[in-house]
């Protein structure tokens, strides 16, 4: 399954990011994402979801990576291209989000749903110096 998730600053803040608390299993906060429907691009998803879970018209501003290992979503195998984008307008939990909420993204003490702490870190990674997320070799 292909899904696209984001890293949403907000113009006004660009110290937090928005995250979601998911309504659908599994649940937990997350960053906002969805599934890449069929017929269009990771970048039209990633505008789709952001609109449709947080309310903000997103620009998107980098792809931080994409994120295949086949174990970090229970639901099954879910590769997903995460972008780092700019939000404008009044954030409200919409959709399959059931309540939203800025976290600083060195805050660890939120428990994040998938392997999206690890999103976090590589973000925080990118965010100090300007790399992307680096290259992983899972073996098994």
């Amino acid at each position: 399954m292909l899904a696209v998730d984001l890293i949403i600053r907000h113009a006004a803040n660009p110290g937090r990011i928005v995250v979601i608390e998911r309504m659908n299993p599994p649940p937990g906060w997350a960053l906002p994402g969805g599934f890449v429907d069929e017929g269009e691009t990771v970048e039209q998803a990633a505008l789709r979801e952001a609109l449709e879970e947080t309310s903000l018209e997103i620009r998107l501003e980098t792809l931080l990576g994409v994120y295949s290992d086949p174990e970090r979503d229970e639901r099954g195998h879910t590769v997903s291209v995460v972008y780092v984008a700019r939000g404008e307008g009044e954030a409200r939990a919409q959709d399959d989000a059931k309540a939203l909420t800025w976290l600083d993204p060195e805050d660890r003490a939120q428990p994040l749903a998938f392997d999206h702490r690890r999103i976090l870190d590589d973000y925080l990674r990118y965010r100090a110096t300007g790399e992307t997320a680096p290259i992983r070799h899972i073996l098994r």
